[in-house]
């Protein structure tokens, strides 16, 4: 007997998941109440369901994730039997659930790669300082993580949180490299706009030539018509190299660039 379309228990993995995904379409497309409500059960029930389809459900958790998943949720962020917590982190993340941020904080310096990037992504959603102060030191030390994915996912969760913490930890970065490229420090900078303006026109005339260079693809992510000077100068009169290879007028000429199509989206768009 064929299984009913919101049936995932019964049939083969493949065709649980070939209905789970037909269940989200029908959410997205059409906003199916009961097709999300089929989805949640997977969830709820996440002991009792195949890990494959609660994984992948989660891959989409935005289209369905609300506040009855809260408890079964935070459950399965701090179970270690269903080896499940990266996923249960990006549904905490959906969901807004305030309450898993001490969960994710544990979960930041798991073994698991998979693990401690979806908690850091998760902090960055949920963790702002009227939740938890702690949030932004911790987020911050991974930036100096070895793993190059890491240390980008602390960044876009700092440029998140947002505040002066965050910004000083950015900032800290930008001024104490400790690795040669920081184009993720330099873009999540630009988000801080208008306050980081001043200090990155000051790291512009820095006599680091790496910091001058940062700071240009910083000020460049910024849009602002208030860079363009600073650019421009930068562009015509410094030809100093960096330790990886690059140069100042060279990543000024991009920035430029860069600017110029941030502003012309953003004309799109108005």
């Amino acid at each position: 007997m064929t299984a009913a379309p919101q049936d995932l228990r019964a049939g083969s993995l493949d065709d649980r998941e070939a209905r789970l995904y037909r269940l989200l379409d029908r959410i997205r497309d059409h906003g199916d109440e009961s097709a999300a409500e089929a989805v949640r059960v997977v969830v709820r029930d996440y002991a009792g369901h195949h890990r494959s389809l609660y994984t992948r459900a989660l891959n989409q958790a935005e289209l369905f994730v609300d506040a009855t998943l809260r408890e079964p949720l935070l459950a399965a962020l701090t179970d270690n039997a269903h080896n499940c917590k990266a996923w249960a982190a990006m549904g905490c993340a959906a969901g807004g659930f305030t309450e898993a941020v001490p969960a994710l904080l544990d979960l930041v310096d798991a073994a698991d790669w998979n693990v401690r990037e979806q908690a850091v992504r998760a902090l960055g959603r949920l963790g702002d300082a009227t939740v938890a102060p702690e949030v932004v030191p911790v987020v911050a030390r991974l930036l100096g993580d070895p793993n190059k994915h890491t240390r980008e996912y602390a960044a876009d969760a700092l440029a998140e949180i947002g505040g002066p913490a965050a910004l000083a930890a950015l900032w800290a970065e930008l001024e104490h490299r400790r690795f040669a490229r920081i184009g993720h420090v330099a873009s999540n900078l630009a988000r801080f706009t208008p306050e980081v303006l001043p200090l990155l026109t000051r790291a512009a005339a820095s006599p680091d030539p790496d910091q001058r260079y940062w700071a240009a693809i910083a000020l460049g992510s910024t849009g602002d018509e208030a860079a363009v000077p600073v650019l421009e100068h930068l562009m015509a009169t410094d030809r100093a190299g960096t330790v990886f290879d690059g140069r100042v007028d060279v990543a000024a000429k991009k920035a430029l660039r860069t600017l110029r199509r941030i502003q012309s989206a953003i004309a799109a768009r108005t």
